[in-house]
């Protein structure tokens, strides 16, 4: 491609951790959270949910169309590192089926995994290309989007996840594992980073050399979608007096 903005290769300086565009990305991220939360209430009509859910998978569906498209466009297309396999990209791929079939086990799955994975994304990208070329709004309008379609499910839809929900998440993030290590072999590629660490500063500089890092994953995850289900424990707890003062 001939545009800099689409194009393989950058003259200029690459994306850079907390610069002014990635807090405005944030900024945005977070003001379009709010502003769902705000209007819960007043998206319950059917049509309202049926258009935010529509408009959540296609902006996903398109992110990811565009993503693959680009990469067989400027020739970079390998399996090595563009197969929808590293956690964003199955939760993008989940979270659409989710928001189009509104199914609750998929929610279970993508609450911890989505919101958990795309929020540590958002904050410290693997990204290389900087504002205003497309793989920055590919990257920050995916991983904005899962957090959003979870954050929808749970405001608007009302659904609630389970502490069941967490241990079904580990077992999915487990099978992904598998996975990852048999794809990874055959292709050579780091898929869910179990091959090595990524090579842009990440949480996961924090957690020990290879292959010791994986364990530490595994703790760290369970501790933040144990973190991530408290709010939800505690309303199930104050909601039982309650229930317990109803006339029989």
């Amino acid at each position: 491609m001939n545009s800099p903005y689409f194009s393989l290769f950058i003259s200029g300086a690459p994306f850079q951790l907390f610069s002014l565009s990635h807090l405005i990305a944030l900024l945005a991220t977070f003001g379009t959270a709010l502003l769902l939360y705000l209007l819960r209430h007043r998206l319950q009509a059917p049509a309202a949910k049926r258009t935010i859910r529509f408009s959540l998978a296609g902006l996903l569906l398109l992110t990811e169309v565009g993503f693959q498209l680009w990469h067989v466009y400027t020739g970079s297309w390998s399996a090595a590192y563009t197969l929808p396999l590293q956690l964003c990209s199955v939760t993008l791929l989940l979270a659409i089926v989710m928001l189009l079939s509104r199914s609750y086990s998929l929610f279970e799955v993508t609450f911890f995994a989505g919101i958990g994975g795309a929020a540590q994304a958002l904050i410290t990208p693997e990204l290389f290309y900087p504002f205003p070329h497309f793989r920055f709004w590919h990257f920050f309008l995916a991983h904005a989007g899962i957090v959003l379609a979870c954050l929808y499910m749970t405001w608007v839809e009302g659904y609630r996840p389970t502490y069941r929900s967490v241990w079904k998440t580990m077992g999915l993030l487990n099978g992904l594992l598998v996975a990852a290590l048999a794809v990874n072999s055959w292709t050579g590629g780091n898929y869910l980073f179990v091959s090595h660490k990524p090579e842009n500063p990440s949480l996961i500089d924090f957690l020990g050399p290879y292959p010791w890092y994986l364990l530490s994953l595994e703790g760290v995850a369970f501790a933040i979608f144990s973190l991530m289900y408290l709010p939800f424990l505690r309303k199930k707890q104050a909601a039982v007096p309650a229930t317990r003062d109803l006339p029989s």
